[in-house]
């Protein structure tokens, strides 16, 4: 999620009430069941995991053999959408598989939507104590507000008891996190059925779901169990139940397992969701029930509006079969429509090819109607919202951010949806390492960010961005708040979480560039094949990108330096001079014996010298003559020092490369050449993306203004490009 913070900030560059969700008490409540020992939840500042999960993890490698996934749930429900109330009743069967191997006499379920329900809830007291906002911190106003509440919980027909909980010891008036004890315990690798009635009231959209008008974006709706994981995932060394509140910028994590919902709508509205509709829509009494399926996904979400146009649908022939691509589009939009689809469908190409093979049937996309900007940029498995724009044409700002943020959102689908990160405690995972590959993709386009405003040129401006210039420029580099691999919500600010994605795809395009990007493939895609439908960690990226690689220095360097640590790189040139070698006066050896030269016999001998070299070599140019010259430069080195290059030019047109690879705060070089130096120049390939400051990577021997004018167009776009990015953070 989160790059429709691209079209905020892309689009920039042309121009205490409270909702209650209150509990039902249920009557003849059977006692909790007795005899189990408590299983613990996740820390509330887990993250960062440094200790490789083991090879059985999560039913072991998914080798192609069975099921894609181990299914540990399967949810069957029945919902119906009342769209003036903007409500859902549902119905839900919850079966969960125990994986441990102790009984469980207590589950956690997310009640995510309760995030919204007014502003105690964790998200929203977050969001007030945010500095720099939330996305475009659209207000919720009274009557705006949504929740969602249980209003019966049965196992095999005796009736549960539940208690509102807060695992990161948020205000208690959060109601994201419910436990719910059981009143038959659940036998090692037993399974158990939890028949669950709750109602929804959506909020009006103001982040990640709602409804605006007609048109209802259903997301984060129904009870959702937790995440019990084993010893050997994500470091855990015990059974701990995962199951964060649902903070301002966390999203989610689940178990994989089957989805089987019938959304029941009235007749004239359209619906997309999730999965593949299974048979016809059946219609009765005026509303139409519609059925999907899905197997081995994690989330399920739908969107539901009688202003749709006909859907855009097209198939694209992929290595696993056709894919069915669809595009839910309003007729303001329709000029988005095809857009989306074309970069729907080169996604799922250049995915396929780079990680691996898309593994489902469908995949639909969403343009959010005006006024429900908010419902875009938002993932779910099979199913996301893009963005939407009134400018489409090949080269716009407008065009640049709808591409990208379909392709961003897509690309959910793999790091989010079949790999499973863990976005509470890990968001680096799915939206760092997406943002990474998205650029790449762009890149692959030759789809840079074309800045057309003719002011831009007057003053200087390059008006040409790549996507990881733009990447680097908001990474935050010179003052990192806080490292990659920390959790969600206990970050500095807004900005500070906004680097997660712009200084991982920074940080991994170093990586790249140091290994090779042939290195980096094979890594990647060894990582993949290794991890999907798995739940990765940080320790499993690290462990597979450096084995991958073939360079785990590298790449261990760089997990300590930036993703577990707060390392910061500014290499620069600190001194550069270029003296000749001339003799000196006094006593020098000759024939055997001592002789002392005065001053002006040695002046006489070098001048004497001089006009004999000149004489033959006429077309000597400036910076050679009949002496040799010793050069010295000096590189200063802070915090993170990644090995690198200085390259040294001289007059003669040669150059000569060393390698900087001293701990310590500074490296000398000196080199007797029989040229002098005109210039120095760190990272001459521009490898190094983590540098703070590339303006101080080079200096040259005598002034230059094209280096001045240089650095005021670097200043300037910078500058530009931080005004840009502000409306994000």
């Amino acid at each position: 999620m989160h790059s429709h913070r691209v079209a905020v900030a892309l689009s920039s560059l042309l121009a205490l009430s409270s909702v209650p969700a209150l509990a039902k008490t249920p009557a003849n409540v059977a006692a909790p069941a007795a005899g189990c020992a408590a299983i613990p939840l996740a820390a509330a500042d887990a993250g960062a995991v440094r200790t490789a999960s083991a090879a059985d993890a999560w039913g072991g490698a998914r080798t192609g053999q069975g099921t894609l996934s181990d299914r540990v749930v399967a949810y069957s429900i029945d919902a119906e959408l009342d769209p003036v109330k903007h409500t859902i009743a549902g119905k839900q069967k919850l079966t969960w598989r125990n994986r441990s191997a102790q009984p469980v006499c207590s589950v956690y379920v997310h009640l995510y939507l309760n995030g919204f329900d007014g502003p105690g809830s964790t998200f929203m007291t977050e969001q007030r104590a945010s500095s720099s906002g939330f996305r475009s911190n659209v207000a919720t106003r009274d009557g705006e507000y949504g929740y969602i509440r249980l209003d019966k919980v049965r196992q095999n027909g005796a009736a549960a008891t539940w208690t509102f909980v807060q695992p990161d010891d948020g205000p208690k008036t959060d109601r994201s996190v419910v436990r719910i004890d059981l009143p038959q315990p659940v036998a090692p690798g037993a399974s158990t059925t939890l028949d669950i009635d709750f109602f929804d009231q959506l909020p009006r959209v103001v982040a990640r779901t709602g409804y605006y008008g007609s048109f209802h974006l259903v997301g984060q709706w129904f009870p959702k169990i937790g995440v019990l994981e084993l010893p050997g995932e994500r470091g855990a060394t015990a059974p701990r139940w995962n199951a964060h509140e649902f903070h301002l910028h966390s999203e989610f994590y689940a178990d994989y397992g089957s989805y089987d919902v019938r959304i029941t709508v009235p007749k004239d509205y359209t619906v997309g969701a999730t999965g593949q509709l299974a048979g016809a829509p059946v219609e009765k009494a005026g509303k139409t029930t519609h059925r999907y399926l899905q197997d081995d996904v994690h989330d399920f979400a739908w969107t539901a509006d009688k202003r749709y146009a006909k859907p855009l649908v097209k198939t694209w022939n992929g290595p696993n079969g056709p894919v069915e691509v669809k595009v839910l589009y309003h007729p303001e939009y329709a000029s988005n429509a095809e857009p989306v689809a074309q970069a729907t469908i080169d996604s799922l190409a250049y995915f396929s090819k780079t990680l691996g093979a898309y593994p489902y049937r469908t995949a639909t996309a969403v343009v959010p109607p005006y006024g429900a900007d908010e419902a875009g940029g938002m993932e779910y498995p099979t199913f996301f919202t893009a963005d939407s724009t009134d400018m489409v044409e090949p080269g716009s700002v407008g065009r640049f951010a709808l591409d990208f943020v379909t392709v961003h959102e897509f690309g959910h689908g793999y790091f989010y949806g079949i790999l499973g990160s863990n976005e509470f405690e890990e968001p680096m995972l799915d939206e760092g390492m997406n943002e990474y590959w998205d650029q790449r993709m762009m890149t692959s386009r030759k789809q840079d960010i074309v800045l057309t405003r003719p002011w831009l040129k007057a003053l200087g401006i390059g008006t040409r961005i790549t996507p990881f210039e733009m990447e680097r420029l908001g990474a935050s580099l010179g003052d990192p708040a806080d490292p990659l691999g920390r959790n969600s919500w206990a970050r500095l600010s807004s900005g500070s979480y906004n680097t997660v994605y712009t200084r991982t795809a920074t940080a991994m395009r170093q990586i790249e560039a140091l290994v090779g990007t042939p290195a980096m493939e094979r890594a990647m895609k060894l990582y993949y094949e290794r991890w999907k439908f798995r739940h990765p960690s940080l320790a499993d990226l690290r462990d597979a990108l450096a084995e991958g690689t073939g360079k785990p220095d590298i790449v261990n360097g760089a997990f300590d330096a930036y993703i577990y640590g707060t390392g910061r790189t500014d290499d620069r040139i600190e001194r550069l001079s270029s003296d000749e070698v001339l003799p000196l006066p006094g006593y020098h050896a000759y024939k055997g014996k001592q002789v002392l030269v005065g001053s002006k016999a040695i002046d006489a001998a070098i001048e004497k010298h001089r006009k004999a070299w000149k004489a033959k070599h006429p077309d000597a140019k400036d910076g050679q003559g009949a002496f040799p010259y010793r050069t010295v430069v000096v590189v200063r080195r802070d915090a993170a020092k990644p090995p690198q290059v200085l390259r040294i030019n001289f007059a003669d047109g040669s150059h000569r490369d060393f390698p900087v690879t001293s701990q310590e705060s500074w490296q000398r070089f000196v080199v007797t050449a029989r040229s002098k130096a005109t210039s120095a120049q760190l990272d001459p390939d521009g490898l190094l993306r983590m540098d703070a400051n590339k303006l101080n990577d080079s200096r040259t021997l005598e002034s230059q203004p094209a280096a001045a004018r240089r650095w005021f167009g670097d200043f300037a776009t910078l500058l530009h490009s931080f005004f840009a990015l502000l409306a994000t953070l």
